[in-house]
């Protein structure tokens, strides 16, 4: 949720200096900036600037999911945004990585490093009053450095709130040489831009996606939250959005794969987006991920689940509808609910082993022993259903070679019927390749002959065409 910030309290003071050296920018014609401004392109005069005195913006997308990682200091950002304390934690937020705040970023690092070497490449942009709109992460680095000014574009006097977040995004997009969105902030950007009432299909295209992308990341962004719900601890602990930052492949190969199967069984897509919830969780790889099809839970895990993480018997049960008297329907099968039971043990288990110090030291260790254990059990499901994806791979590639063998004599036919009309056919390459061509099928005869007792009459004439007169 955005906070509502209003004016910074040196906004007065700011504007002021942004005012003087405005005037003395446009005296000298000096450097300008290009923005979308809305809807038409503006160009903004660059003033330089004092890095203390600018404020990081409180709305930035960069670091939206991150911000509620610590819930004390990002209540105290969204009540005083402009408090040394809540400016603070913006510039903390701004240098860590997206998918672990307790490391430093590599791309601010390198940021760092470059603006070391060659200075400020591209000015930022301000509002009047100071806040920055493109360049947090820039005016954080240049702090860390010890530099005392930025180079900034500024807005014109009338601008809003609505304009600041506008202006960010279509930077943005530009996709340039700035630090991208990390992937669900990216996803909160998508969701702010509709709840303010735009059609999916022009947010789509401001950033740079077909329509069925941006409905894919709505669904799989869906999902997560969905998923954080359910990872709700008795205690409070719950997983965050940044926990699935990394797992963006698996989570759209998911809803790929979901939505094929909804369309003719929706209950085995249950199942397919159950189990493979689960396995995101444990951290698994996209390749492992995705060998976790409907009967995953029931062919290779069911079996194997040790007491601690079997769920309990789960029952379908009828659901009334509202408006209908005396009429229900049935809900989700046992088999779905009871799939979907050891996937919400997995993530409340989750929740509770990263929980830290908000939770005591033997709950931690009893959760983190259960993922361990789950992990274990889950290895050796992966690695049976491995075993059969690769049976199967092989049972269907054999056919499929003879099919595309098929293909290419077809082909030759044709071709072979243009080249003698042509009179371009070499008759004894030809007889050649014919050769070749026998003694590849006398070795597949060999190698059916050996397998095969009571052969069909392809492989009859296989045998037959291939013996020796």
């Amino acid at each position: 949720m955005a906070v509502k910030f209003g004016v910074p309290p040196e906004g007065e003071k700011i504007r002021s200096l942004v005012d003087e050296r405005l005037k003395q920018a446009m005296a000298e014609d000096g450097a300008k900036i290009t923005v979308e401004w809305r809807g038409e392109q503006k160009h903004l005069h660059v003033i330089s600037m004092p890095v203390d005195m600018l404020y990081f913006n409180p709305d930035t997308h960069r670091i939206r999911a991150q911000r509620t990682l610590d819930p004390e200091r990002n209540r105290v950002l969204e009540e005083e945004p402009w408090s040394e304390a809540g400016q603070t934690y913006l510039h903390d937020l701004l240098r860590c990585r997206p998918s672990n705040p307790n490391q430093k970023d590599p791309d601010y690092t390198a940021l760092q490093d470059e603006l070391d070497d060659v200075g400020q490449r591209e000015p930022g942009i301000i509002s009047p009053d100071g806040i920055l709109v493109d360049g947090n992460t820039r005016c954080a680095a240049l702090r860390d450095l010890g530099v005392r000014d930025i180079r900034v574009g500024v807005l014109p006097p009338d601008t809003s709130r609505r304009d600041i977040n506008n202006v960010e995004l279509a930077l943005q997009l530009r996709r340039d040489k700035r630090r991208e969105y990390s992937y669900i902030n990216r996803l909160i950007a998508i969701e702010d831009e509709l709840a303010d009432g735009r059609r999916e299909e022009d947010v789509a295209r401001d950033f740079n996606i077909k329509k069925t992308t941006l409905q894919q990341d709505r669904w799989v962004y869906q999902l997560i939250n969905d998923a954080i719900d359910r990872s709700r601890t008795v205690s409070g602990a719950t997983l965050r959005l940044i926990d699935f930052e990394d797992h963006q492949e698996k989570l759209r190969e998911l809803h790929r794969d979901y939505t094929k199967l909804a369309k003719t069984d929706p209950d085995a897509a249950e199942l397919l987006k159950e189990s493979r919830l689960a396995m995101v969780v444990l951290n698994y790889a996209k390749t492992s991920v995705r060998l976790a099809e409907a009967d995953f839970h029931s062919r290779y895990l069911e079996e194997r689940l040790p007491d601690e993480l079997r769920p309990a018997a789960q029952e379908s049960a009828a659901v009334s509808i509202p408006g209908l008297v005396g009429v229900a329907i049935p809900d989700a099968t046992s088999t779905v609910k009871t799939t979907r039971a050891l996937t919400d043990s997995l993530l409340q288990a989750k929740a509770a082993a990263q929980a830290g110090g908000s939770l005591d030291a033997v709950s931690v260790a009893k959760a983190d022993a259960l993922i361990k254990t789950a992990r274990k059990t889950f290895d050796a499901a992966v690695k049976l259903a491995g075993a059969n994806a690769e049976l199967q791979k092989r049972q269907v590639a054999v056919p499929e070679r003879l099919t595309d063998a098929a293909d290419y004599v077809n082909q030759c036919a044709a071709e072979f019927a243009e080249a003698r009309a042509k009179r371009a056919l070499d008759e004894d390459a030809f007889d050649d390749a014919l050769l070749t061509l026998r003694a590849s099928l006398t070795r597949l005869a060999k190698q059916a002959g050996r397998t095969f007792s009571s052969p069909g009459s392809g492989v009859a004439w296989l045998l037959d065409s291939t013996r020796e007169k």
